[in-house]
């Protein structure tokens, strides 16, 4: 590399580290002068929601007081990320701090003189959090492998319908289970066929599968499933199963340990899958051929069949998905209810950069400004909810644009491969 390229290397990435800073310091002191000037009113968050060992029952905080602590929170990550970038390290704990800060920092602000079930707004932005990470982790399989997955939206979709219809027929949630994974696998079958065979625009592909799938669902939701609900629509649901003393512990127990089924199969999913990505040899052929798929060939790599596989099994992971829709919610499947999560989890998936726990982070950001806005609307806070439901959208175009880091997606990602070269 000739010396110039690397003096405009050097400059490029002081001036990315520069820009990375002013956000987290503009976003640190939004927390500490925008709403840590507010009226003395007190904001209270209760811990308890009956079934773990109690800790503290409430904490009541002025309203200025609170913001003014979280906002020196948010103050910190900002410190903290400036000498994690000087250190040539990633991130991920000072962004945290920061978005945590603000967030906290706005709570007490926006909810002084009301109660706020912390808790409770904790376990219900995981359980908000749960498509979306499935989705995210679909997506990441067939991204890292070089696939653009569009169609995130049509097999979560599937896998509430085939779910909700199988556990309905046998009053057996195991078995809307069992077979929800199927369903996301087949609308997988059609995008590695048309994507990978044939070569078909992926993301034109991907959005025509989900139309796909929204008119079959919707066609069988009217002629089926509204005239014969007794019979096709009205399903079982798992129940919560509590992990002995870690469901007892104060605030986190009933929030990560006292769960369905499904919750706990979406932390093996997250494990496996970023153990498997990054400590062995498939994890590392999968990276191999989404970023230079010639160069894996090379070497002996099946490059189409190895791609379709992992496009098969983000199928699985995404119907997964879609049964907690059904069987780990409501039991019934409603017209569209996936309600646009498999696109905010490819939305959580570009937040990530691709990578298993920062699509993980993202998705619980998601859930729990998602959730945030339903608490504040409940409570009766003169804030318009859709100015919370803008959150996930604004923190990607934030992403994207290069505020919090360079976002590169797998270089081949959407790129045809044949051995006669990539086209």
């Amino acid at each position: 590399m000739s010396t110039s390229k690397i003096l405009k290397s050097a400059t490029r990435k002081r001036q990315e580290r520069i820009l990375i800073v002013i956000t987290l310091l503009s976003l640190a002191s939004l927390a500490k002068f925008g709403f840590a000037s507010n009226t003395h009113l007190k904001t209270t968050f209760g811990f308890v929601l009956g079934r773990e060992w109690v800790w503290v029952h409430e904490w009541s905080v002025t309203s200025a007081h609170g913001s003014f602590i979280f906002s020196i929170l948010a103050l910190l990550g900002c410190g903290l990320g400036y000498w994690m970038l000087r250190s040539g390290k990633k991130l991920g704990l000072s962004s945290a701090l920061v978005s945590f800060g603000l967030l906290m920092s706005f709570v007490c602000w926006a909810a002084a003189d009301k109660f706020i079930p912390f808790t409770g707004l904790l376990q219900g932005a995981l359980l908000l959090a749960i498509p979306l990470i499935f989705g995210s982790m679909s997506g990441l399989l067939c991204e890292r492998s070089g696939v653009i997955n569009i169609a995130i939206e049509g097999q979560l979709l599937a896998g509430a319908f085939v779910s909700g219809v199988v556990a309905s027929l046998t009053h057996q949630a195991g078995l809307g289970l069992l077979v929800a994974p199927l369903a996301g696998a087949l609308i997988s079958l059609l995008l590695a066929i048309f994507a990978i065979k044939f070569s078909v625009d992926q993301v034109i592909l991907g959005f025509v599968l989900n139309v796909f799938v929204i008119g079959l669902t919707d066609f069988l939701y009217k002629k089926l499933l509204i005239p014969y609900q007794a019979t096709w629509n009205t399903g079982p649901t798992f129940s919560n199963i509590q992990i002995p003393i870690l469901g007892k512990l104060p605030i986190i127990g009933p929030v990560l340990f006292d769960q369905t089924i499904i919750v706990y199969l979406m932390y093996a999913f997250v494990a496996i899958i970023t153990f498997a990505l990054f400590k062995t040899k498939w994890g590392l052929r999968t990276r191999a051929v989404g970023e230079h798929p010639t160069a894996a060939d090379s070497v002996g790599i099946d490059v189409n069949k190895l791609r379709f596989r992992n496009v098969l099994l983000a199928g699985v992971v995404a119907g997964v998905g879609g049964a907690y829709f059904t069987v780990g919610s409501v039991g019934s499947f409603g017209k569209e209810m996936t309600a646009g999560a498999g696109f905010i989890a490819l939305a959580a998936l570009i937040f990530g950069k691709w990578s298993p726990m920062g699509a993980l982070a993202a998705a619980l950001l998601f859930g729990f400004a998602d959730k945030l806005q339903q608490t504040l609307s409940i409570i009766g806070v003169a804030i318009p909810s859709e100015f919370m439901l803008m959150v996930p959208y604004i923190a990607t175009i934030i992403a994207v644009s290069g505020l919090v880091g360079r976002v590169r997606a797998p270089a081949a990602d959407g790129v045809a491969y044949s051995r006669g070269g990539s086209h």
